[in-house]
């Protein structure tokens, strides 16, 4: 696994379709579900007459983590849901990402609640990853 200054990253040897059906069986593994997902390809396509690669954002949530955050800062849910995307790199082959909590979080300063539940997101998200590399 890769970390970047505000992500986790896995380069996997899925197909893209795979890839987000891996991703998204290892974030409910983790407890969370997917609220929404955009389709970057075909939003580009459709708003800009623009070809992409095959690239999809998740917008993933844990709700008990989610209730916790709100609690601790009303305002994080500007940070909300925690983003996962998943694109083809090339036939056969996809990166799976995820929003690093600690980064994010870490923009709202000192707030120990706050900090706990990023850490706990963290660990989930890091597993999640851990458990797809794991398969392939």
């Amino acid at each position: 696994m890769e970390q970047t200054a505000y992500g986790l990253r896995i380069t996997v040897p899925l197909t893209y379709e795979a890839a987000v059906e891996r991703a998204t069986e290892a974030l409910k593994g983790e407890g969370f579900g997917v609220l929404t997902t955009i389709d970057v390809k075909q939003t580009l396509r459709a708003k800009l007459d623009r070809d992409f690669r095959k690239y999809v954002i998740l917008g993933a949530c844990n709700p008990p983590l989610a209730d916790r955050a709100l609690q601790a800062e009303i305002d994080i849910g500007l940070l909300l849901p925690c983003n996962v995307i998943v694109y083809e790199t090339r036939p056969g082959e996809s990166v799976i990402a995820a929003m690093a909590p600690l980064a994010a979080l870490g923009i709202v300063g000192d707030n120990p609640a706050l900090n706990a539940v990023a850490t706990e997101a963290d660990a989930k998200l890091r597993r999640a990853l851990g458990s797809i590399e794991r398969r392939v």
